[in-house]
């Protein structure tokens, strides 16, 4: 039988393993939608503003997408961000609808080093939570981005630098915030801690 120590190694293994696996099926599912639009390589490219490059390192798994590059992806080929998320673990049938355990959480890593975990069950209704973790000096990318609706969120632990619009906020654990997510924004960890952050969306845009 298995001790403590063995069982949260083992966790942590399972927890990477699924961030894998849902880093493979972004690719996949960008790829195969792709490919049911009938859109070469270099059409995604265009439409979604980045290099035919790029696009092929993310759709063979090779690369994370960044927050905007992802949503620039979504964009160009006419779907949600939760397109996505389809093959995230799923937690016991009669939980599904309402319940998300930790260990079922679905991740999706970005190339600026934050990590988002989805908390709501699906992304069907009018509110979607997620928990953001940024390492010592990430960002959500270097560009900011829109969409529509509104968004708000809570400092859990670490410091969020946040730029709305052309205002410009360091928050600190405790802080809160909302605002039109029309407006261009962009967010980072500019401390030496991780950050985390609770998100509330509506309506979902991932």
């Amino acid at each position: 039988m298995a001790g403590p120590r063995s069982s949260a190694l083992a966790d942590q293994i399972a927890d990477a393993s699924r961030g894998d696996d849902l880093l493979r099926a972004v690719g996949k599912e960008i790829r195969d939608l792709r490919k049911s639009r009938g859109m070469t390589l270099t059409e995604l490219a265009d439409r979604a503003g980045m290099s035919v490059s790029f696009l092929s390192q993310v759709e063979r798994s090779i690369s994370n997408p960044s927050v905007l590059a992802l949503y620039e992806i979504s964009r160009a080929l006419g779907v949600n961000i939760s397109w996505f998320f389809a093959n995230g673990a799923p937690g016991p049938q009669e939980e599904r609808d309402y319940v998300v355990r930790a260990c079922h959480r679905r991740k999706v890593a970005f190339d600026g080093g934050a990590i988002d975990e989805l908390l709501s069950p699906n992304l069907n209704g009018q509110l979607e939570l997620l928990l953001s973790r940024l390492p010592p000096g990430s960002m959500s990318g270097e560009r900011p981005y829109t969409h529509s609706g509104e968004e708000g969120g809570m400092i859990v632990a670490g410091q969020l630098e946040l730029w709305i619009g052309n205002k410009h906020f360091v928050l600190n654990e405790g802080d809160s915030f909302t605002f039109p997510s029309n407006l261009p924004h962009r967010y980072g960890n500019p401390g030496r801690t991780e950050t985390v952050v609770l998100w509330a969306i509506t309506p979902p845009s991932y």
